[in-house]
């Protein structure tokens, strides 16, 4: 995570990096969220807004509209809510459920969009072998 350039916001973007699952992820096999019958879980909303739109969100975009939604902030009070939400770190996708928990890995592209690919997939290992990205990994869920 970094600063923004001559502003006190934070951000979570990452660049030409992809993001490959948890070395302690317990599937092989990306599997999409499943709902819960109440609300949607963070796992869930990460998937619709990343997989149902590839490179069409950045990180901080992301994170900021399911925080959003779930705390219920009307859309005329989000971008002040943003601004408040970024003046101090926020975890990053290495923190989501999709890499640590549902086999998602996350790659950015150069403007910071990004899109999610799943764990098996030809497409993830492309990504995975890809020299020219920045590499890391999921957070895990256990301590070493």
């Amino acid at each position: 995570m970094s600063r923004i350039a001559g502003s006190a916001m934070h951000t979570t973007n990452y660049f030409d990096t992809f993001i490959e699952v948890a070395d302690d992820c317990p599937v092989t096999v990306a599997e999409a969220p499943a709902a819960k019958a109440d609300a949607k879980t963070i796992a869930t909303m990460h998937y619709e807004l990343i997989a149902g739109h590839p490179y069409e969100f950045t990180s901080d975009e992301v994170l900021f509209q399911v925080y959003a939604e779930r705390a219920g902030i009307p859309p005329e009070e989000r971008d002040e809510a943003r601004e408040r939400f970024f003046s101090k770190g926020q975890a990053c996708l290495r923190s989501s459920p999709l890499g640590k928990r549902y086999g998602w890995g996350t790659h950015h592209d150069a403007e910071g969009r990004v899109a999610a690919y799943p764990l098996g997939s030809e497409e993830y290992e492309r990504l995975r072998a890809d020299a020219s990205l920045a590499h890391t990994k999921a957070m895990r869920s256990k301590r070493a």
